[in-house]
């Protein structure tokens, strides 16, 4: 897939409706205001020039870099750390990748097109006010939190810290993100639920069709029939959409992930506003420049 397929795949606009959540707790805030930055190296084709520069497409790139964090284990390793997509998938296009692009080449591929997309979308780091400050402050708000069982957010606070402003605060922001995933996960494992079960559970708490979202993770088509069974079993899903006690277990899927990452809303304290209006905006250029999907519900995940 290269990155005018990627574009059309994952940027049309949805289809159908969908309902407000109401994402207003602090971490959600956060959450939501980094995350067109930590992702620019995937969605912007300054990213994706750098990575197929090395020999990745959109696909294997987004696995095989996403996954350089954690060194190189086996693909099965990694397919468990992405947690919501085919295993299958990932250990297949993380051994694409590994074959196509050593560590240090993905690596510094994504330095090199994380530094170029931001300088393009917001501008001079060395004119962007308040850049350093809330750089810092993300990364001691980092320090705060426990890696324990946390693979991603372990691996990203044993990366190196880039010279240049905007990767570094791409680092600073990926940590966080993936701070949140890696404690999603585990409130899912606690809560007896499988990867395609949380996708389902995912989907139907924002209102769209069932499986429209899992369906985009390579999931077999029985494996999902078998998932979604299992959630009506429990009484959680009924007529394709979430029962009163599947919505109560979506939410409290949230808070407790929430709850997880207090430690980074406590070490903000009471600069999290400002940092968070900082990181709007940044991540409003991002938006604008056209390397985030505008649906906002691609925020959804966790």
């Amino acid at each position: 897939m290269d990155y005018a397929e990627a574009r059309a795949a994952f940027f049309a606009p949805r289809e159908g409706e969908t309902q407000p959540l109401g994402w207003t707790t602090p971490a959600r805030r956060l959450r939501d205001a980094i995350e067109p930055i930590a992702t620019v190296c995937f969605w912007s084709e300054p990213s994706y020039d750098a990575a197929a520069a090395r020999g990745l497409d959109f696909l294997s790139g987004y696995v095989w870099g996403r996954s350089s964090v954690l060194g190189e284990p086996e693909g099965a390793v990694a397919a468990a750390a992405f947690g919501v997509f085919a295993p299958g998938l990932v250990a297949d296009l993380y051994d694409a990748g590994r074959a196509a692009c050593s560590l240090t080449d993905v690596r510094a591929a994504r330095v090199e097109g994380v530094t170029a997309a931001l300088t393009q979308a917001v501008g001079d780091p060395a004119g962007t006010e308040g850049l350093a400050e809330t750089t810092a402050a993300l990364e001691a708000a980092g320090d705060a939190a426990s890696p324990l069982g946390r693979p991603f957010f372990a691996g990203w606070g044993a990366q190196p810290v880039p010279d240049e402003p905007w990767a570094r605060l791409w680092r600073a922001t990926s940590r966080l993100r993936e701070l949140r995933g890696d404690s999603h996960l585990a409130a899912l494992v606690g809560e007896g639920v499988d990867g395609i079960q949380a996708n389902v559970l995912t989907e139907l708490w924002v209102g769209w069709d069932l499986l429209s979202y899992t369906g985009s993770r390579a999931w077999d088509p029985e494996l999902m029939a078998s998932a979604v069974a299992g959630l009506e079993q429990r009484g959680l899903v009924a007529d394709g959409a979430l029962t009163d006690a599947g919505r109560e277990l979506r939410d409290r899927l949230e808070a407790e992930t929430d709850r997880a990452v207090q430690p980074v809303i406590d070490a903000l304290g009471d600069d999290l506003d400002a940092h968070v209006e900082r990181l709007e905006r940044w991540s409003s250029a991002v938006i604008e420049r056209g390397w985030f999907p505008p649906d906002p519900y691609k925020r959804a995940a966790g």
